[in-house]
Order: structure tokens, then C-alpha cells, then sequence
């Protein structure tokens, strides 16, 4: 009898010989961690789906590059990570160009208000995050990375990261608790 573990290094070999019915068994496995990633950086479903298909895209290209040395899920949430920032690395580019850069303060009034007497959706106040806080917030406190590895991967200061999961938290009081 095999184990999980064994299990997934069996489809993850099958795959990397080209065999896309076992590499279907990994994205079944999977599909629900990167999408539910992809959201929560994101803060956009159809965003989301389309950057869930960008990763299992790279995932099939660079199945070569997994050796096995962690999870499969650890190497594929890396990849999503680095696919989520560098479509925002992208848009930003693309936007700076067509569009002037919003003050943070204006960008929280952005955030979903509660109504009385309705339980305000966490995603949807984490969503309503402005972009750099809510990757933070979501990489560091949902996660569980550290201020190193999220300044390494995001091209920010360890400062400027602390700051933003600073802010992120602060405005998600503020719209959880109104």
C-alpha cells in the first residue's frame, strides 16, 4: 500500500514523462488550493480563474524543475504566488501608463461598507484591500510566510512589507468593525 506522499511522487514522475492523465490527478488535487490563493491575492474571481489557468499552464511547462524535494502543493503555491505578483507587476506597468496612482487613504474608502444587521464577507473585506497590503496580508497571515521570504518574492523592503500588513489589518478593523 502506498502513501499519500508516495502517491503524489508516482503522478508527479508520471507527469513529468508527459502522461497528462496524471498530471489531471494533480490539478484535481490541487486546483482548489491555487484557485482559493489566486482569490484571496487577487481579490477578483474571474481574475482568479483566469490566473488559476496560468499557473497550471506553467505548472505543465515547468514540471521538469520539481525534484521532489518538497510537497508537490509547497512547489505549486510558490508558483501560483510568483504568477498572482507577476500579473500585477504587468497591470501595474500597463495601468501606470493610462491611469494616475491612487492615494492608499482613497483606495480604503473602496472597501465594502456593513449594513446594519448583515455579517460582513472577510473575503470580500480582505478583497476590497488595496493590492500590495491585501498580497502581503494574505501571504504573511493566511500563509504563514515570513517578512523575508514575502520581501524577497515581492521585490519590497522587510519594512515596507511590515507596513503594509500593518495597514491591511488596520483597515480590516476599521470595515469589520463598522
Amino acid at each position: 500500500m502506498s502513501t499519500p506522499r508516495s502517491a503524489e511522487s508516482d503522478l508527479v514522475r508520471s507527469a513529468q514523462a508527459g502522461d497528462i492523465a496524471a498530471f489531471e490527478g494533480l490539478y484535481r488535487a490541487t486546483v482548489g488550493l491555487v484557485h482559493a490563493l489566486c482569490l484571496r491575492m487577487a481579490g477578483n474571481a474571474a481574475l482568479a480563474e483566469e490566473l488559476t489557468q496560468d499557473v497550471f499552464v506553467r505548472a505543465w511547462r515547468n514540471l521538469g524543475t520539481f525534484r521532489g524535494e518538497s510537497a508537490f502543493a509547497t512547489w505549486l503555491t510558490r508558483l501560483t504566488v510568483n504568477v498572482v505578483l507577476s500579473e500585477r507587476r504587468a497591470r501595474r506597468t500597463r495601468e501606470a501608463h493610462v491611469t494616475p496612482t491612487g492615494d492608499l487613504a482613497a483606495l480604503a474608502g473602496a472597501a465594502p461598507a456593513a449594513r446594519p444587521g448583515t455579517a460582513l464577507d472577510l473575503e470580500l473585506a480582505i478583497a476590497a484591500l488595496p493590492p500590495q497590503a491585501r498580497h502581503v496580508f494574505v501571504l504573511h497571515d493566511v500563509e504563514g510566510w515570513e517578512h523575508a521570504e514575502i520581501a524577497r518574492r515581492t521585490g519590497l523592503a522587510v519594512g515596507t512589507c511590515k507596513a503594509h500588513l500593518h495597514r491591511a489589518r488596520r483597515l480590516l478593523r476599521e470595515v469589520l468593525s463598522s
